[in-house]
């Protein structure tokens, strides 16, 4: 185990109150701070990387890198890093307070700002799509170079009114998806051991929408071998739009 997999055991908290913390918004972009919230909104870019036979399409919300080797001026000080955190994350507690809006037609009105806007039950029907957390690492000791997963078994819930959800990062396969790859990055992206995964988050934490269901606009040769929004258009009508919000994110270690 490496110095960084140690590192501090203390709670990693992030509250946004002095900017970003690290995270970044989208695939690269400075997050928004509002009010002392991140402000995640869409569109987002659709990322392609585990198109089928991968696992699927996806939106990154927000994300944050674990290594300092990774670590951009983008996202600004990143916490995380700078107090040394253990990339260790076995069965750790990692806890958001969160709240937005999401839908398939967009923001017809500015959240929150009025009495008559309501969800359509807790969530609006998304066609599948669920606010997950990713994780990316590196090798070596892992099959392919830089494996994800999505913690699927656990979706946290976006709604009106802040709320606060707790994941469990757990090493059951059950509760993980594994990202799989496109067939052109086979030699970067694939499966990985989810327990070695979590002995070391090398990499990032990706709060993303998935799965995404992408449909062209007019004909495409092969949807899944061409690349969505470089080769052809994708209809934004199947893709989620909205916000989320993030007040905090906490993750807690096991003794």
């Amino acid at each position: 185990m490496t110095s960084d997999q140690k590192g501090s055991r203390t709670p990693y908290v992030e509250t946004f109150d002095d900017g970003p913390g690290g995270w970044v918004a989208n695939r690269h972009e400075p997050l928004p701070v509002w009010d002392g919230a991140a402000t995640c909104y869409g569109p987002w870019y659709v990322d392609a990387n585990h198109a089928p036979p991968g696992a699927g399409y996806l939106h990154m919300l927000m994300w944050i890198h674990t290594k300092a080797a990774y670590v951009t001026a983008v996202g600004g000080q990143n916490r995380f890093v700078l107090e040394n955190k253990s990339r260790d994350l076995t069965n750790a507690k990692l806890t958001v307070r969160l709240r937005g809006e999401l839908s398939l037609e967009g923001v017809k009105v500015h959240p929150f700002s009025t009495p008559e806007w309501a969800p359509k039950g807790d969530e609006a029907d998304l066609l599948g799509a669920k606010l997950c957390l990713l994780i990316q690492t590196e090798g070596p000791g892992h099959t392919h170079p830089y494996p994800n997963i999505i913690l699927t078994g656990q979706p946290l819930r976006v709604t009106r009114d802040w709320s606060e959800q707790t994941l469990t990062l757990t090493t059951d396969p059950a509760q993980w998806t594994q990202c799989g790859v496109r067939h052109d990055l086979t030699h970067r992206y694939g499966p990985g051991d989810i327990a070695a995964m979590l002995a070391d988050v090398s990499i990032d934490l990706i709060f993303v929408l998935f799965p995404l269901k992408v449909v062209p606009v007019g004909p495409v040769e092969d949807l899944h071998r061409q690349w969505a929004d470089r080769d052809y258009r994708v209809d934004p009508r199947y893709l989620p739009r909205g916000l989320v919000m993030f007040d905090t994110v906490r993750i807690d270690y096991p003794d």
